[in-house]
């Protein structure tokens, strides 16, 4: 176990060596901002620290210029609230769901799981690689060894069976009023 840690740090920190200062300069581009790229950068290598590396073989690089992005892009929507909400307060500001809303999104997780459960083995397993691990579709066609094109399809009819038994729960939970407007 501990040459395997020694293992992962050397890889790690090899990754450090290769990617740190093209991703810095990644960050910045996306950031325009030289302090906020390096905190980026850093988050990105943290989450390079929890991950397999096995299962980053040869997938190295898209895999933490992506991760790199994401970040960046969820720090800049962070500052826009921010902004838009006068600095410091967005805090202050109570974004919990009502208890009816809370419900009801219960609810619909509940339909959801369950609902998921009946799908085909196939189905089940891309529609957990896309929205439980965040996998691209060419991840997914990667880990399952199935084509773009039959990950697409599995996909949408995972997300058609769902989506057919959450629209009659939906119409029941929308006001009177945007249901007239919509006729």
């Amino acid at each position: 176990m501990a040459n395997d840690t020694a293992t992962t740090a050397e890889w790690v920190q090899q990754a450090l060596n290769d990617y740190e200062r093209p991703l810095i300069q990644f960050a910045y581009r996306l950031t325009g901002n030289h302090e906020t790229a390096r905190d980026v950068v850093q988050d990105t290598f943290v989450k390079l620290c929890s991950a397999e590396p096995a299962k980053l073989n040869g997938r190295l690089a898209p895999w933490l210029f992506t991760v790199c992005r994401n970040r960046a892009y969820d720090v800049q929507k962070k500052a826009a609230r921010e902004k838009a909400y006068g600095n410091g307060h967005a805090e202050a500001l109570d974004t919990s769901p009502a208890p009816n809303v809370f419900a009801e999104r219960h609810e619909s997780m509940r339909v959801v799981v369950e609902t998921l459960a009946k799908l085909p083995e196939k189905q089940q397993r891309v529609f957990r690689l896309k929205f439980d691990k965040g996998m691209t579709y060419r991840e997914i066609s990667a880990e399952t060894g199935m084509g773009l094109a039959t990950v697409s399809s599995h996909l949408h009819a995972a997300m058609k069976t769902i989506r057919a038994v959450l629209e009659p729960q939906f119409d029941q939970t929308q006001p009177q009023e945007a249901k007239s407007h919509e006729s």
